[in-house]
């Protein structure tokens, strides 16, 4: 299809299923006669039919894939309709988008056209016109191509405030399974030397350089990269996928790892008939958020088991097992101790330290302070002072399964 119009409507359909687009983390002032700012708080967002957040210009550069991957909706093998943008269309797009206010900036994928270098060269011609020609200032996403060269990952480092190369299924024997043409080490090659040129550009960011220096040089991806997981298109339990993040984020200093559960659109011998829960998807999301912001490792997430508790989350679940380690006293504890308690967040334990300063907290201080009493305060002490405790952890698991399935967030 060769309009304008009748291309995005099949390449930006084509691009819903990578969730991993948030914007957060870059900030760039306009430049005279340039267009455009990032900011940090990140760019504009809508929701899609099966629920995922993305960005209102969200789109693949082509859908005309060289790669068979059983899983995906752009296969090789699929009878659907293919297009292909050039590089001056994405970027007329993306122009013409923002100048109506309808965005704030770009999330730029692709299929591989032909080959890894063929199509990041294309994406890299995308995003040099728009920042180098069209002097656009606002906020780029664009995703590194599993076996690309690394000169086209250093030159759209440059030129963009994220990058991600999505991991896609945890492990080798998946990637053999369902995406043969796919391996890690194409994977984790492209996203070991942005992580690495990250923490070079920082450095150089930290060295008290010349004033003329400073300001001709150039940060390499300022918002960092992410990844992101397809869950349940492959029997791969919950603990291998939290321990592959624990590892991603250790050796590459990831922002976030997506995790997007599987959608049957294709059919075949190897894959699942019906999607996983979305709930799986979501205790997931809790899990990864217990190892990036309340210090918990993997082991201690799951204790041996292979699945996270569907009636719990995660953090619960954690607390009901070691029983032992409560009540916490919320006016002696330190800050690591009290961020394991049930209901209490990052937020409010930070705001627990700030304000038992000035006073003993009571138990009716907390609520004020953020903390999610019908959970917490079955974990907690002020001054040895107990409110409603159950010492039985049974009794205590099927009060607060019914607690969980009130609360949407339930840290």
């Amino acid at each position: 299809m060769g309009s304008l119009i009748g291309k995005l409507s099949i390449l930006a359909d084509a691009a819903k299923y990578d969730v991993s687009c948030s914007s957060s983390g870059s900030k760039r002032a306009n430049t005279p006669l340039g267009l455009g700012s990032a900011y940090s708080a990140g760019i504009c967002h809508t929701w899609t039919d099966d629920g995922r957040c993305v960005s209102l210009l969200k789109l693949l550069l082509s859908n005309d894939c060289a790669y068979d991957c059983a899983y995906c909706v752009n296969r090789r093998s699929n009878d659907r309709p293919r297009a292909t943008f050039t590089p001056e269309e994405v970027a007329d797009l993306t122009i013409n988008f923002y100048r109506r206010n309808y965005i704030e900036g770009l999330f730029l994928s692709s299929a591989v056209i032909h080959g890894p270098d063929e199509t990041m060269l294309r994406m890299v011609r995308t995003a040099a016109i728009l920042r180098r020609e069209r002097r656009f200032n606002g906020y780029i996403h664009a995703k590194a191509i599993p076996g690309c060269s690394s000169e086209l990952v250093e030159a759209m480092g440059r030129l963009v405030d994220r990058m991600s190369v999505n991991v896609e299924l945890p492990t080798e024997q998946s990637l053999t399974l369902l995406a043969p043409q796919k391996s890690k080490q194409a994977v984790f090659r492209p996203m070991n030397f942005i992580s690495g040129r990250i923490s070079e550009a920082r450095d150089d960011q930290k060295r008290h350089l010349p004033a003329v220096r400073r300001k001709s040089a150039q940060m390499f991806v300022p918002a960092g990269q992410t990844t992101q997981l397809i869950i349940g298109a492959t029997p791969d339990s919950d603990r291998a996928i939290i321990r592959l993040s624990e590892a991603l984020y250790g050796r590459f200093g990831l922002k976030r790892v997506y995790y997007s559960a599987y959608m049957p659109v294709n059919e075949g011998s190897s894959l699942p008939v019906l999607p996983p829960p979305l709930l799986r998807e979501h205790r997931l999301y809790q899990a990864d958020w217990l190892l990036r912001f309340y210090g918990f490792s993997a082991p201690e997430i799951f204790d041996g088991s292979e699945a996270l508790d569907e009636a719990l989350d995660p953090k619960t679940a954690w607390a009901l097992r070691n029983f032992s380690f409560f009540p916490v006293d919320v006016n002696r504890a330190d800050y690591e101790r009290i961020l394991r308690i049930p209901g209490v967040g990052v937020k409010s334990a930070k705001r627990i330290v700030s304000a038992r300063r000035a006073r003993r907290l009571r138990h009716e201080d907390l609520k004020a302070l953020g903390v999610v009493m019908k959970r917490a305060r079955h974990f907690l002490t002020c001054d040895g002072r107990a409110e409603d405790m159950i010492s039985d952890a049974g009794l205590l698991r099927l009060m607060l399964t019914d607690v969980s399935r009130q609360l949407t967030l339930p840290f």
